[in-house]
């Protein structure tokens, strides 16, 4: 079984308010991963909440295996998130993590990983743009360690933490945009 955790519990300061409910291409910007996690034919999908909770949950559309989770200690940063997802996980046998920011991954992007999860020899199967890394897949023998990350620290800490558990799916191109202030919503 696999799952995905859509990490959008962020406060978004620099954006500037709420950025989960920004519409891009006609959908909350966190829907994105959702229907990329759906699309790619994962088991299970949470998502994570935090930050103006009960109006991000109101927008989304959820499919039939998914749920929302809220991180109370969302404000500590993306660690406590990871960890809140991951624990809510069922009997996954691995988690497609993606960011509620990044509406540009696709679901093939998310297919790539659950292929390369399915031949693999590493416990870390990450995407890898010619810009840089991007969402990775963790097998659950590494959930402890992510679980017990501290700050703003996800899965790509742990990645470079143990370089010797990761696994790359080169996709070439661009990586796609994090919206982080309210200019790249026009680059998403």
């Amino acid at each position: 079984m696999i799952s995905a955790v859509v990490l959008a519990a962020g406060s978004a300061t620099r954006f500037g308010g709420t950025k989960q409910l920004e519409i891009v291409r006609d959908k909350p910007l966190s829907q994105h991963a959702i229907d990329a996690a759906l699309a790619a034919g994962v088991d299970e999908i949470v998502v994570v909440l935090g930050h103006d909770a009960d109006h991000v949950a109101a927008a989304l559309r959820l499919p039939a295996i998914a749920r929302v989770v809220r991180n109370p200690a969302y404000a500590s940063g993306i660690a406590s998130s990871l960890a809140a997802g991951l624990r809510a996980l069922g009997d996954s046998d691995a988690a497609v993590v993606l960011l509620g920011d990044q509406p540009g991954i696709t679901p093939s992007h998310v297919g790539a990983l659950i292929d390369a999860f399915g031949r693999r020899s590493s416990p870390i199967v990450r995407l890898r743009f010619a810009s840089g890394p991007g969402p990775a897949l963790l097998a659950r023998e590494t959930w402890s360690e992510a679980e017990a990350l501290e700050g703003d620290a996800g899965a790509r800490v742990l990645a470079e933490r143990h370089p010797e558990w990761v696994e790359e799916v080169d996709v070439g191109g661009q990586a796609p945009v994090d919206v982080d202030v309210p200019e790249d919503l026009g680059r998403a």
